[in-house]
């Protein structure tokens, strides 16, 4: 089963994800407590007045070195904003777990999409919850291990000591063991889009180069989402904190774009969508 009007027409834009984070802790310190339902809606609203197609609502901080927390806990975080965004709001919802369990409950409160920063490698069982729903998936690279994580008070996690013999070359073959469980589990080619994951299990330099040569992910034939907003690599090329990266956001998504992005997920909605729309202007003008 597919869901066709859940896809967006890929190629004649950028797609713009905007960032809802129902959690106390995420690292670039917009999370919003699992209890205000209302704020999350006016930010929600705010997204899509901005420029945001897809909310993506996320109830885990994924940031490095956070606390992992129940599947219960996770749906007790989002269910709410899930059901009050799609009783609202005409936009595509997207739910950032891992856990089949969380997806299961978030489709069935009114979610469009999965979002997977494990790439169905974490939770075996999520692959069907994805292909009984017929939803989009997005499934991304990581290779995140606690024993590379370095922490500095004023930039916040990195990973160090990362290696890859070729970069490039295993990120994309890890990828595509990714897609071919999807494929496998019966999700339809149409309903995969990748995601190279910057910042998860990639050092700074490893990050910049992914950026630069997103268009190589090309090759695997799916839509490529790219999540750079507000990241490491950016504080610690930069020198600066998570709220001071707009500029260096802005920078690698209209590398990103040009090199081949469908979706930016971002936190500053306004700025990136305006970032998104001028690189468009520019690199999409046969589109």
């Amino acid at each position: 089963m597919s869901n066709k009007k859940n896809l967006p027409e890929w190629g004649k834009k950028t797609y713009i994800m905007g960032i809802l984070n129902v959690t106390p802790d995420s690292f670039s310190g917009d999370g919003l407590l699992e209890d205000s339902v209302d704020t999350a809606l006016s930010q929600a609203r705010q997204f899509v007045t901005n420029g945001a197609h897809i909310i993506d609502v996320g109830g885990e901080s994924t940031r490095p070195g956070s606390e992992p927390i129940s599947a219960d806990e996770e749906i007790k975080r989002i269910l709410p904003v899930i059901r009050v965004l799609r009783a609202e709001m005409n936009v595509l919802i997207s739910v950032d777990t891992y856990r089949a369990e969380v997806a299961e409950a978030a489709l069935a409160a009114g979610a469009d999409w999965v979002n997977d920063v494990w790439g169905l490698r974490m939770d075996p069982a999520l692959a069907g919850v994805v292909a009984n729903g017929g939803c989009p998936v997005v499934l991304m690279h990581n290779r995140s291990q606690p024993k590379n994580l370095s922490m500095t008070q004023a930039l916040g996690g990195r990973f160090v000591g990362v290696e890859y013999d070729d970069l490039l070359a295993e990120c994309k073959a890890e990828l595509q063991q990714c897609v071919d469980s999807a494929l496998a589990a019966g999700i339809s080619p149409q309903n995969i889009i990748i995601d190279p994951g910057v910042g998860f299990g990639k050092t700074t330099e490893q990050n910049l180069e992914l950026v630069d040569r997103l268009d190589e992910f090309r090759e695997l034939g799916y839509p490529i989402l790219l999540g750079t907003s507000r990241k490491s690599f950016i504080g610690y090329t930069l020198d600066l904190p998570a709220a001071e990266r707009i500029e260096g956001t802005a920078a690698s998504i209209a590398i990103g774009i040009d090199r081949g992005a469908d979706i930016v997920r971002v936190h500053d909605v306004k700025e990136m969508a305006r970032v998104a729309r001028m690189t468009d202007a520019m690199v999409r003008r046969k589109n």
